[in-house]
């Protein structure tokens, strides 16, 4: 059986041409500031400033989706770093600099984040937890969430276990070290999809569900 079974669909807006996205009509009222970005620990944050889904609320969370200990790939692949514990791992969508959605399979231990392609068996990504510095979400019923690493480059991915993801990337983070990054949450944020690429993602209601566009909003300046 296939490992990395469809995601259920996603709508995306095309990033228009040229033409700048439009402004909520409360940041117009503003003069065209951008929305504020609040800013919380994630105790509380998904209860509070988020629209949540049911299915978030009641699923079981069990961490393992995959079978990471029977799969002769995955575990080659922490070996050779060192890792063994596995906190989660799952099939998600992950956003390239171009737009394009590509299927990863995402392990989370107690040290880093792996992205793995599932059908060449590649590693494609490690993130060290050390090296995160914020989690952005929307306050909608969507499946987007940004990893921010400033020293690198961001990561955006789309997942239906988004909820597990940001909280056990939050606590496995704290477990080590006395740090807790910070969760975002705003229906417009920004992140680098490459060095010298910053996206923004804006989120929208709309009728059956939430419309998510996302533009190539500048070239960061060297």
């Amino acid at each position: 059986m296939d490992r990395f079974r469809p995601l259920r669909r996603i709508q995306v807006d095309p990033e228009p041409a040229a033409a700048a996205p439009p402004l909520p009509a409360a940041a117009a009222a503003n003069g065209g500031a951008g929305e504020d970005m609040s800013a919380a620990p994630a105790a509380g944050l998904l209860m509070a400033s988020r629209v949540r889904r049911r299915s978030a609320v009641y699923r079981d969370c069990k961490g393992d989706y995959i079978g990471v200990p029977n799969d002769p790939c995955l575990t080659k692949i922490l070996s050779k770093q060192g890792d063994n514990k596995v906190l989660f791992a799952d099939k998600v969508l992950k956003f390239t600099q171009s737009g394009k959605m590509k299927r990863r399979i995402l392990v989370i231990t107690d040290f880093a984040l792996y992205l793995v392609d599932p059908d060449a068996d590649i590693l494609k990504r490690r993130i060290a937890l050390a090296a995160v510095d914020k989690l952005c979400i929307s306050k909608l019923s969507d499946n987007f969430f940004a990893i921010i690493v400033p020293t690198e480059y961001d990561c955006l991915m789309a997942s239906t276990r988004k909820k597990e993801i940001v909280d056990i990337i939050i606590k496995a983070i704290k477990s080590n070290s006395e740090y807790q990054p910070q969760v975002a949450s705003s229906n417009r944020f920004e992140y680098h999809a490459a060095a010298e690429v910053i996206k923004e993602v804006e989120f929208e209601e709309a009728e059956g569900g939430v419309k998510t566009r996302i533009t190539h909003k500048a070239k960061a300046k060297s």
